[in-house]
């Protein structure tokens, strides 16, 4: 890529005073190899694959925001889902894993690694139902270990039985990290139609169609997206859209600049970059202020879904021609308590739950880093997963919930999560029961248009 001196002055303001930034290299790695006779010898197999493969990631990043001048937020890791290594261990087994993957963390210097994850959207085996009840002790036991659970496809329609108890295991999560808000549930991620290749967390995995060891990189941009748009206000949603579209396309340079010399570098190969607007607490680095930008009182008012389909339609169309490869999830994030606009909105009462249902349909995820009262019961939160898996398997996207029952907090409550995490305003749940709908289990069909063959 050719960089006039007009580029790079550019890029030094995007980077200064528009918090552009790449959110996180990450390196997916297999962990197939490692299987051993006990889990044991597969913790020692993990743990030597790892440090192995990803002993030099944080040191090459950092050589290369040197080189560059590009701020790299974080550095990850997703690994081979893990219901697939643990073979017969018990739940004491999947707690050791989670502690062997917290000390390759920790060994090689990364920020999460992220895959210890069931893929159950049809059913599940027994590792996958011995992890899922592994997970809240896990997280216990673990700060940098994330946790994933995908319990639906457009394919193969919803898996309730797992919807259902997913809500017990967030509550469980929940009360044992009490002290915290419900911090450890910021680690639990339920998904429909989740992507192999996603190199955010808390839902990155190293999928089982992706090769041996990958580069993945995830960008970020909302504070230049917002910046570019106030040169055309008052201008029509053409003018928009297509200012919209350039600015992505910068960005996304930036993200296959920084991806290619990471595995250049690392001898690893090239996999995506994901183009997701990722916001954070910062002030001008909001996906909601930038819905504002385009002409609404607060996010959260009527219009907003549709400021949000352009924005994700646009960055997706910039993106793509500037990557020959882009992947993971690709739109924009809205999680609450990341973004200090969608904080302000909740706090008003402009934004709420149903309207982030609503906006779930246009942008990527859906209902993320949610916090709600800690006497919601587990029955609500399940119903919110169907809820969002449903229009994913629908639409055919990817949607997923992460959500906190923050004990012994209640609506105007606030928890402080720091960091990237923010902080989080208690939101107000619908009080009506989904207790019988819950019970049903079962496996909601595919739908009709899931038969394309």
């Amino acid at each position: 890529m050719f960089l006039s001196p007009e580029n790079i002055l550019e890029t030094i303001k995007m980077i200064q005073e528009e918090h552009l930034d790449i959110r996180t290299v990450t390196m997916g790695i297999s962990l197939l190899d490692c299987v051993g006779s006990n889990i044991d010898e597969t913790c020692n197999n993990v743990y030597e694959k790892i440090c192995e493969k990803a002993g030099n990631l944080v040191p090459v990043c950092q050589e290369i925001e040197t080189m560059l001048g590009i701020p790299i937020i974080n550095k990850r890791i997703s690994i081979t889902p893990a219901s697939l290594i643990i073979g017969r261990a018990d739940v004491d087994g999947c707690v050791k894993l989670a502690r062997t993957l917290e000390k390759a963390a920790e060994a090689t210097g990364v920020n999460f690694i992220g895959g210890f994850s069931a893929l159950v959207h049809k059913g599940y085996t027994d590792a996958d139902r011995t992890l899922i009840k592994s997970i809240p002790e896990a997280l216990m036991a673990t700060s940098r270990v994330c946790c994933s659970v995908n319990v639906g496809t457009t394919k193969s329609g919803i898996n309730m039985d797992a919807v259902k108890e997913m809500g017990f295991i967030i509550k469980e999560a929940a009360e044992l990290s009490a002290l915290t808000g419900g911090s450890s549930c910021a680690r639990i991620v339920v998904f429909a139609n989740a992507p192999e290749d996603n190199p955010f967390m808390a839902g990155a995995f190293h999928g089982v169609g992706e090769p041996e060891c990958v580069i993945n990189v995830g960008v970020s941009g909302p504070g230049v997206v917002k910046c570019a748009l106030e040169q055309v206000k008052g201008q029509d949603f053409s003018v928009v859209a297509e200012t919209i579209k350039k600015t992505a396309f910068k960005v996304t340079r930036m993200g296959q600049l920084v991806a290619r010399e990471a595995s250049e570098r690392l001898g690893v190969p090239f996999g995506i970059v994901d183009l997701s607007l990722a916001p954070t607490p910062a002030v001008g680095d909001s996906v909601a202020r930038i819905l504002e930008e385009m002409g609404l009182e607060q996010c959260g008012a009527h219009g907003t879904t549709a400021a949000l389909a352009l924005l994700n339609d646009a960055v997706k169309k910039g993106g793509v021609m500037a990557s020959s490869h882009v992947g993971g999830l690709s739109g924009a994030f809205i999680p609450v308590s990341e973004d200090e606009g969608m904080i302000d909105a909740v706090v008003s009462g402009s934004l709420t739950l149903e309207k982030l249902e609503a906006m779930t349909c246009v942008c990527s995820v859906g209902l993320d880093m949610i916090v709600v009262p800690g006497d919601t019961p587990a029955s609500t939160i399940s119903a919110m997963i169907a809820d969002e898996a449903a229009i994913g398997m629908i639409n055919n996207k990817t949607t997923a919930v992460r959500v906190i029952p923050a004990p012994g907090l209640d609506v105007g409550d606030t928890v402080e999560f720091g960091g990237l995490l923010g902080s989080g305003p208690v939101m107000a749940v619908n009080k009506n029961s989904s207790h019988d709908f819950i019970e049903r289990g079962g496996r909601i069909p595919a739908p009709i248009h899931s038969l394309r063959n």
